[in-house]
């Protein structure tokens, strides 16, 4: 599918360097997106010419300690696998959720993470699933509404689900029935979609979601501009995104940039979203430009 380019204010502003990198990732498979280095290159849009290398080091001496301990011990079952990722996550290099500042923005933002070792359910997720990948192990992130968890499976089928926040603990139904519940209401009920497992582009849009969120909740729209943005370089068809970007330009008085992205938005977004409305939208912003 043709996308119309991302003319933006942030992909001019970005150094090109930066700008190439999250290119690249919209041009690979999905599966071949690495999710730990993807989340550092965005991180670094917020930490212009540091240097990503220490970084991307510990996420190979993460990856060494889970192979020493998997060499040391059965991980023959999915249990035996959460229980070497707790270990080596949560006990050695001391990973944990961050309850006491939980809205803090350093939670979404993953050298910071790193610097702190501590974050939110997504960001902590994406470095559990960068640990137990390395190994070769199956294992997905799941699209469980308002907290992040991740699915382990062994090769005979055997699986479980486990908590990153929560220092990587196994998640049991009643578990997820009583935290689906904390999140959503006594009414909710699990069903089969919040097992489905999602792709690493949508993982990645899930933890930029929460950084455009801190800044929205902060007046600062157009710092959440550049990060719907930012992800439009690393996901071009992702229609939401030009939705939000161009609502968000509208919102700011860049009715052009507001009208091609909307536009694109309409190219993009399925049946059944609201293209009624956003058509609607489109028609007062040329009346507005003509």
């Amino acid at each position: 599918m043709s996308v119309s380019p991302v003319t933006t204010t942030i992909a001019t502003t970005l150094p090109s360097p930066l700008r190439t990198a999250l290119a690249s990732l919209a041009e690979r498979p999905d599966e071949d997106i690495c999710l730990a280095d993807a989340a550092l290159v965005l991180a670094s849009c917020t930490h212009p010419g540091k240097s990503l290398e220490p970084y991307r080091e510990h996420l190979r001496a993460i990856a060494d300690s889970l192979r020493d301990a998997a060499a040391a011990a059965d991980n023959d079952t999915a249990a035996d696998r959460a229980g070497l990722l707790r270990a080596v996550m949560a006990e050695h290099w001391r990973y944990t959720g961050d309850a006491e500042s939980y809205e803090d923005p350093q939670n979404a933002d993953m050298m910071r993470v790193i610097d702190r070792r501590r974050g939110l359910p997504v960001s902590l997720g994406i470095l559990y699933l960068y640990a137990a990948r390395s190994q070769g192990w199956s294992a997905e992130g799941l699209n469980f509404p308002g907290h992040f968890l991740i699915r382990l499976d062994n090769d005979g089928g055997d699986r479980v689900i486990i908590d990153p926040f929560h220092d990587g603990q196994i998640m049991g139904v009643a578990d997820l029935r009583a935290l689906l519940k904390a999140l959503s209401g006594p009414a909710a009920e699990l069903t089969p979609e919040f097992y489905t497992a999602v792709g690493n582009r949508e993982i990645l849009v899930r933890l930029h979601n929460i950084v455009k969120l801190r800044h929205l909740e902060a007046g600062r729209f157009d710092r959440a501009l550049e990060t719907v943005e930012q992800m439009l370089l690393v996901a071009p068809t992702d229609h939401r995104l030009w939705r939000e970007a161009g609502l968000m330009h509208m919102r700011l008085g860049d009715l052009e940039r507001a009208l091609d992205h909307l536009d694109t938005y309409l190219t993009l977004a399925p049946p059944g979203t609201d293209r009624d409305r956003i058509e609607d939208v489109l028609h007062e912003l040329r009346h507005r430009l003509n």
